[in-house]
């Protein structure tokens, strides 16, 4: 198995950041057990955005730091966590990020992986058969450090490994959602978008404010910045828009815009098309797209339902969500049944 560091010099993300990360917090992410967590709490390492740092903070225990950081190990041996995927999948990639952990990093990490269909009742972490997917690599201070994972393996739980102590703020495992379709049956009702069934977002014209992939995230907005937000755009007759890739080819029954914590900011209106393709880049360029639902008018703050308002029960692929003219939408529900 190959494993390849990407280098600081490449200024954007590599391309698998694009993926879901599987082990977020908001999709359902757990962190389990950890060696030591004295100093920064172990749940710190998959809650949503880089670590931040607050010069004056501090706790009973020392400086509060946003992440996950040990004491300063002075036996033999060295710290790892245990995390609990939101869902199974196939790991693509990781960022172990070291954000503000600048004279406190651990200077290599490695990361271990298993299959457990049922790990409720574990306590001996340590002796179970976990397969290394990434061995003991180097880490820069206070970055990004990104490492590419080439397992095409299904895992459920990963075992992160710092040498020998110190602080991590997040930690990040791209790859592809597993879900087992056999088990789903055509009569059963599902969010084809949803992240947490392998729906992606996976191109937009913009999102100046906030991410796209948040359309397809489970439960309400937490804020507003857990959502699709596009700048202020004074093009006369503007329309921004984003195309997801539903988890599964199936029929639309029900839509859901929420402009949840949008209030001054709230789209006019929005429409939907879709369209079927089993090319990505073909949808993005050249999508030969139809009418899932007609231009509606949104309101602020609100749950906006639609069933008699749409236009198409043919099985599709893929969605555009367009907003007209400018703004911010919070989720995105495609409730319907796989074909």
């Amino acid at each position: 198995m190959a494993f390849a560091k990407v280098t600081e010099i490449i200024k954007e993300s590599p391309a698998f950041t694009a993926l879901t990360d599987l082990a977020a917090e908001r999709l359902g992410g757990k962190v389990l057990y950890a060696t030591d967590d004295f100093f920064a709490e172990k749940e710190n390492l998959i809650l949503p955005t880089r670590g931040i740092f607050i010069h004056d903070k501090y706790t009973d225990r020392g400086k509060w730091m946003d992440g996950w950081e040990s004491r300063r190990k002075r036996t033999p041996g060295h710290d790892w966590a245990i995390i609990q995927l939101a869902t199974s999948g196939k790991i693509k990639g990781f960022d172990i990020d070291t954000n503000f952990f600048l004279g406190n990093h651990p200077p290599h990490a490695s990361v271990e992986a298993i299959n457990l269909p049922n790990a409720e009742g574990i306590t001996d972490w340590e002796h179970l058969a976990w397969k290394e997917i990434l061995p003991q690599s180097h880490l820069d201070a206070g970055s990004q450090n990104f490492y590419e994972c080439e397992s095409d393996e299904i895992f459920t739980h990963l075992r992160l490994h710092i040498y020998p102590d110190g602080g991590v703020a997040r930690f990040r495992v791209y790859g592809e959602v597993f879900k087992n379709w056999d088990a789903v049956s055509a009569n059963d009702t599902i969010d084809l978008a949803a992240a947490i069934n392998g729906g992606q977002a996976i191109a937009c014209n913009d999102m100046f404010f906030s991410a796209m992939s948040n359309l397809i995230m489970p439960n309400r907005g937490a804020n507003m910045g857990d959502g699709w937000e596009t700048k202020r755009n004074r093009t006369p007759n503007n329309r921004d828009w984003v195309i997801l890739k539903l988890a599964h080819k199936g029929t639309v029954d029900k839509i859901v815009v929420d402009t949840c914590h949008f209030k001054g900011n709230y789209p006019d209106s929005c429409s939907i098309e879709c369209c079927v393709s089993d090319n990505d880049d073909a949808v993005i360029n050249a999508g030969n797209w139809q009418t899932l639902l007609p231009q509606q008018k949104l309101s602020a703050d609100n749950e906006h339902e639609f069933v008699k308002e749409i236009s198409s029960h043919n099985a599709i692929t893929h969605v555009r969500l367009n907003i007209f003219p400018d703004g911010g939408i919070s989720r995105l529900r495609l409730f319907g049944k796989i074909s």
